[in-house]
């Protein structure tokens, strides 16, 4: 028997499209505690992509994150604590600290890719190929924006 499908409502669909969110994510900081990183949340996360291969002051790093100067500075604080990131001085200009992934911090970042990867390949099991490039064709257009924003931390502690 051919299963009938319901439209949601607008706001189960935000719902579901952010339980699917969180679904990725914890399975990924499951596997992130379980290869070494027990500490590292999604907030976390997004301030290392936000960071970068290149750096970012803390000013840059509010900017990209979407929340204060100081804001930015009490996640570098906690990173720098927990041996993700450091602050080094500008090359350009010694009165500036640039924040910087340390090898732990490409390590996570790397991992998190990697896992990434692994949860996508599942979830394109259990929804099969066809289905699973709908989502993804979906889901780019729903979303309006060129690339992935890194800005949902501040946006959801609101």
């Amino acid at each position: 028997m051919a299963r009938v499908s319901t439209p949601m409502s607008g706001a189960e669909l935000a719902l579901r499209l952010f339980g699917a969110f969180r679904s990725l994510v914890d399975d990924l900081h499951d596997e992130l505690a379980r290869r070494g990183h027990p500490a590292v949340r999604p907030a976390h996360g997004f301030a290392l992509q936000a960071i970068g291969a290149r750096g970012a002051t803390a000013s840059e790093l509010g900017a990209r994150l979407g929340v204060s100067k100081q804001a930015a500075g009490k996640t570098v604080d906690g990173l720098v604590s927990l041996g993700y990131v450091e602050r080094t001085a500008d090359p350009g200009d010694a009165r500036r600290k640039v924040v910087v992934l340390t090898p732990a911090g490409r390590e996570v970042l790397a991992l998190s890719a990697e896992i990434f990867e692994r949860l996508r390949a599942e979830r394109e099991r259990e929804l099969g190929a066809g289905r699973m490039r709908e989502l993804e064709a979906g889901l780019r257009g729903l979303d309006g924006a060129a690339a992935p924003r890194v800005d949902a931390a501040a946006w959801l502690s609101g």
